[in-house]
């Protein structure tokens, strides 16, 4: 017989009966308490993990408003160069304009200029040719005044004298129109002036006294007239 709290007996089962239920008692008690621990503890687990999770998802969001911050200046960077670009080109686009303005308004000058170089280069040939025909119409004149008969020597002088100035006329050599014409200093020289006659005549070119010559409507030689008053 074994003697338990409080002065009862038991038989020795009843006594290890008991114990053994004392024991299955302390050991759920155990295991229960150990599972409170360890509820606690994955807990706490928990509650740092989710720290953890939130520093990491604040770190994430700053690392992401940092890149952003940064592609925000890199795009603002690359619109201002750019800009400077497009400005640059602007500027070279500009003065390659006005370069080939000049360029091609010298080219049009400088062809102009050689137009008109080939068209006067034998002014000064064709000028000191002029008296020549001067001196051929005063013969031919004095022919007339001599006698109306044929005469080969005449005829020979007017021969020559139209083959000159046809020659000189295929050059763009051409006459000053004069007698009857308006007086017009353009193309006229007056020597002097005489009353007119008629009224018709004021103003005008009476008589000639020296041919006036174009050259490809440049004048080389004015008319010497005399002018109606």
């Amino acid at each position: 017989m074994s003697r338990l709290p409080y002065g009862r007996f038991f038989d020795t089962h009843t006594y290890y009966l008991f114990k053994t239920l004392i024991k299955m008692t302390n050991n759920e008690l155990i295991e229960d308490l150990n599972q409170e621990q360890t509820g606690e503890q994955h807990i706490e687990r928990a509650d740092s993990n989710q720290e953890e999770i939130k520093e990491e998802n604040k770190e994430e969001n700053e690392l992401k408003d940092e890149t952003k911050e940064k592609g925000h200046k890199s795009k603002v960077k690359k619109e201002q160069k750019l800009q400077k670009i497009e400005e640059e080109l602007e500027k070279v686009n500009d003065k390659y304009l006005r370069l080939y303005s000049e360029y091609d308004n010298y080219r049009k000058r400088t062809i102009k200029e050689k137009i008109e170089l080939s068209k006067t280069a034998a002014a000064d040939v064709i000028s000191t040719l002029l008296p020549v025909l001067d001196d051929f119409e005063r013969a031919i004149k004095s022919f007339e005044t001599v006698s109306n008969d044929p005469n080969p020597l005449k005829e020979g002088v007017v021969f020559i004298y139209t083959k000159l100035l046809t020659i000189l006329n295929q050059q763009g050599l051409e006459q000053l129109k004069t007698i009857g014409e308006e007086f017009n200093t353009d193309f006229h020289d007056a020597v002097t002036h005489i009353p007119a006659t008629i009224p018709e005549q004021k103003g005008k070119v009476i008589d000639e006294v020296e041919k006036g010559y174009t050259l490809n409507g440049k004048v080389i030689r004015y008319a010497k007239v005399v002018v109606g008053s």
